[in-house]
């Protein structure tokens, strides 16, 4: 992946990065000043999704330009294996990583084995005051923070112009109902055999897409507060039920329940669906027309409602956190400071939009992918967590466990879900 944005800023906005840099690093610590011989910070981020490599590459340089005594060795594996690649690194005091990329569904788990750091007197103002609730969110677990909020995603709908002209419809659906409705007037014109594809293989990515339809459904609260399943029935349950219907109607690509976001970008790419659900990076590389087959096609809407719900999505957030055992927990803190910042994330609001709502009223960033902006604009008001519970980990393994069992057949939904909440006693523990 690469970025065709970086060059959009002038030299004001570059001076104001250079400002930034400075005041991060001078406020870092809440008093302490940072090391001022050469120091070496070593991060762990992700591959796929959200910003490029090529993107957080550029990022780190430009830190390390503006701070000349610190070095930053970046390390990228992929999403699936992050989280166990931090606590393995952490594990009994140890550790070579000063910052690491959390996932909004981890602070919890991470807070209380004590792996990573509260900052939260060092959350500058202007974050809490700019930065949208819902990336703020990703980075808190009872009232305190334990990473600098950096990305904030959902998941929105991603539609194939062309196909639903030739369909007959002037708009993008606004409820599930009615998307069904369009892919079926799609798939019985033979526009594509399967109008809708998912990313529902056994992985977090599922969790994702069924919390995102539970919310408006009857609403996305899994567990209680007394720590009770609350996903055997209401919007959970008929979340799943709805999603295996289309399955079984053939509106959904069958090898879906196989699909990571990946796949879902590159069948929607080659033509093969009129409508995904996928995180923002999608809509920049679906158009690209060196990487697909339907560039100047692809269009972006909020997710769908249903009810009196208009529009929900899931809190795909992620945050930096410092390592509980960085031996330099000021330089790492500037660093994530300065990763998050205003200007170097207006700089790159392309394959992920910046959190900071302030940048939502700039037109030099939001004309540059105006439909997804106003997508964003809607859906960052009301997204909704996963559990924030520290068995968040091994209660979302076993989900995933339960929709591959009802979405393949082998259980139905009400039974597959019915065993966890059994085991959940055990998961909880």
């Amino acid at each position: 992946m690469s970025s065709t944005s970086v060059g959009r800023l002038g030299k004001g906005r570059l001076g104001a990065l250079a400002t930034a840099a400075t005041i991060l690093v001078a406020a870092c610590g809440g008093g302490a000043t940072p090391s001022a011989g050469p120091v070496t910070l070593n991060a762990l981020f992700m591959k796929q999704a959200a910003y490029s490599e090529e993107n957080v590459t550029e990022m780190a340089k430009a830190f390390e330009t503006t701070n000349p005594n610190v070095k930053v060795n970046l390390e990228f594996v992929a999403y699936d294996a992050l989280h166990d690649k931090i606590v393995t690194d952490q594990a009994g005091g140890a550790g070579t990583y000063d910052a690491v990329l959390l996932d909004a569904i981890w602070p919890a788990e991470f807070a209380k084995a004590k792996l990573v750091r509260d900052i939260t007197d060092k959350i500058p103002a202007e974050y809490k005051n700019d930065v949208f609730a819902s990336a703020l969110a990703g980075g808190e677990y009872q009232g305190k923070f334990y990473a600098v909020p950096w990305i904030n995603d959902t998941k929105f709908l991603f539609y194939n112009k062309k196909m639903l002209a030739d369909a007959g419809f002037s708009a993008p659906p606004t409820t599930w109902d009615e998307l069904l409705v369009q892919a079926k007037a799609i798939k019985d014109k033979g526009l594509v055999e399967f109008p809708i594809v998912w990313s529902w293989n056994q992985a977090e990515a599922a969790i994702c897409d069924w919390t995102q339809l539970a919310a408006v459904m009857g609403g996305p609260d899994f567990v209680d507060a007394s720590g009770k399943a609350q996903f055997t029935g209401g919007g959970a349950l008929a979340a799943l039920e709805w999603m295996k219907k289309t399955l079984g109607d053939g509106l959904t690509n069958p090898a879906s329940t196989g699909f990571l976001e990946e796949d879902v970008r590159n069948t929607f790419s080659a033509g093969s669906a009129a409508f995904a659900l996928n995180w923002t990076y999608m809509y920049n590389l679906a158009n690209d027309p060196e990487q697909s087959k339907v560039a100047g096609q692809v269009g972006v809407a909020a997710s769908p409602g249903m009810g009196s719900v208009a529009t929900s999505g899931v809190n795909g957030g992620m945050g930096i956190a410092v390592t509980a055992n960085s031996k330099h927990p000021d330089e790492a803190l500037a660093f994530a400071l300065w990763m998050a910042s205003k200007p170097m994330q207006d700089k790159f609001a392309q394959l992920s939009l910046p959190m900071w709502k302030s940048s939502f009223q700039d037109e030099n960033i939001t004309n540059t992918a105006p439909e997804l902006f106003r997508a964003a604009n809607t859906q960052f008001t009301n997204l909704v967590m996963r559990p924030v519970v520290p068995y968040y980990t091994p209660l979302s393994g076993a989900l995933q466990v339960a929709l591959q069992e009802a979405l393949t057949g082998k259980k139905a939904p009400a039974q597959a879900l019915a065993d966890v909440a059994a085991k959940l006693p055990d998961l909880q523990k």
